[in-house]
């Protein structure tokens, strides 16, 4: 199971940065770069996991004695949740300089823009 979705995180990396690299429109390429930034979180959270283990939420079914030996360290986890709120600011970012790119020049291809300022 967790081989199944370290797999999947890396297809999805290797299909955003595909896709990223080999498109001119860039709002396909925010989508890429967004699907790269998934696939890396679903590794990050695969990574994680440990089988046989308990979520870590100490109550009466994991003694707190028991708890290092019987729960998840819940550090990766909590990374990964970072990492999306990081990843929604980018994203938002990107599709604000797209826009702007679009009023200015009236498309969305970056083979169209030569100049380095707007």
């Amino acid at each position: 199971m967790v081989y199944i979705a370290m797999l999947t995180g890396f297809i999805l990396i290797l299909m955003g940065l595909y896709g990223a690299l080999t498109n001119r429109n860039i709002l396909r390429m925010i989508v890429f770069f967004t699907l790269a930034n998934t696939g890396t979180n679903v590794v990050l959270v695969s990574i994680g996991y440990m089988m046989g283990r308990k979520a870590p939420i100490l109550d009466n079914a994991v003694p707190a004695a028991e708890a290092v030996a019987r729960i998840i360290d819940p550090v990766p986890q909590a990374l990964v949740l970072t990492a999306i709120v990081i990843g929604l600011g980018i994203t938002a970012l990107m599709l604000a300089y797209a826009y702007k790119l679009y009023e200015l020049k009236r498309s969305l291809d970056i083979s169209k823009c030569r100049e380095l300022k707007w």
